[in-house]
């Protein structure tokens, strides 16, 4: 499916990129502002993996499994719905329902011991859970881009697209947590600083 032979292509020194229609947008184009947020949160979710002891290799899994999604949702997001030159639909990678479930699934399980929470969160605790911390925040913010896209005139988006990404943050910040369930959590104390 992928054939790389040439890194440097030259084409994109002018501030333009391809999509995979073969259609040329600038780069701070809000439809490739999304799949490099997307690229982006992939790449700490890769950070995050390195800081996960061998201890917890059911949620390297899970996160190999998200790694791979998200290269789906960048296919997803870099290539356009045209009505002059539709896909065939078995070419087209989307995010499919089932990939939220699992989502879902993978969640609760996590979730499932962990101790109610009481007060708000901060990033910390262990390096893993700092890490996963960092890959919500980039995801959140690739959620804030792909709303904007939905809402541009001219541009599509799959609802499931959406709640995929709004998921996954919701699996990193319980990812995040379950990293720290020996250490604790470590909870913002309120103006305990003023």
């Amino acid at each position: 499916m992928v054939k790389l032979d040439r890194i440097y292509t030259r084409g994109g020194d002018k501030g333009a990129t391809s999509l995979a229609t073969g259609a040329r947008r600038r780069k701070d184009d809000i439809r490739v502002e999304a799949y490099g947020d997307i690229d982006e949160t992939n790449a700490a979710i890769g950070v995050a993996r390195l800081a996960i002891e061998a201890r917890d290799a059911a949620l390297d899994q899970m996160l190999e499994r998200i790694q791979n999604d998200l290269f789906d949702l960048g296919a997803e997001l870099a290539t356009p719905h045209d009505p002059e030159k539709p896909l065939d639909p078995a070419m087209r990678l989307a995010i499919l329902p089932s990939q939220v479930e699992r989502l879902e699934r993978e969640i609760d399980q996590l979730n499932a011991d962990l101790a109610p929470l009481r007060s708000f969160v901060l990033p910390g605790g262990t390096a893993a859970a700092a890490h996963l911390h960092m890959a919500r925040t980039i995801c959140r913010r690739a959620e804030r881009v792909m709303v904007t896209l939905m809402q541009t005139e001219g541009e599509e988006l799959s609802a499931t697209a959406l709640a995929y990404v709004n998921r996954l943050s919701d699996f990193l910040f319980v990812a995040s947590r379950f990293v720290n369930r020996e250490t604790g959590d470590v909870l913002w104390k309120p103006g305990a600083t003023r």
